[in-house]
């Protein structure tokens, strides 16, 4: 078993005891990720649709820096304070996903960490390995 930690500054620095993403093998564990902006560690500004763009590309950035992209994903669990949020969800996920989409969980909390109103997170399996022919 290959156990490696994922880390890149391009994504928010874990705020606890937690790591941006865990690979083992090729099945890469997706922290979640909610609209902090990785240069401040604050908060966006803006409306839902803007915080849920951030989310994915704080994604984007750890799941290209474990060597993946949104198309090796295969699980996302979205967590909302707001569940009339979820067509906007759908929207904004139209522009970084294509068929076959994801499996998906979608859930409504009382709160998220920072006063967010978004978080996700996902697991994602990497292709096997192509080694050039010799």
């Amino acid at each position: 078993m290959i156990k490696e930690i994922i880390s890149t500054p391009n994504a928010p620095q874990a705020i606890g005891t937690y790591s941006q993403a865990v690979r083992i093998d090729r099945t890469v564990y997706l922290s979640g990720q909610i609209p902090l902006s990785p240069e401040t560690m604050a908060l966006v500004d803006g409306d839902i649709k803007t915080q849920i763009i951030q989310v994915f590309e704080n994604l984007h950035a750890v799941a290209t820096a474990a060597g993946g992209t949104f198309a090796d994903i295969a699980k996302l669990n979205v967590y909302l304070t707001d569940l009339g949020h979820f067509p906007i969800i759908n929207e904004v996920m139209g522009r970084y996903f294509q068929e076959p989409y994801p499996a998906r969980a979608a859930i409504g909390v009382a709160a998220l960490p920072k006063g967010a109103q978004v978080e996700i997170d996902g697991v994602m399996c990497l292709p096997p390995q192509e080694y050039p022919a010799s």
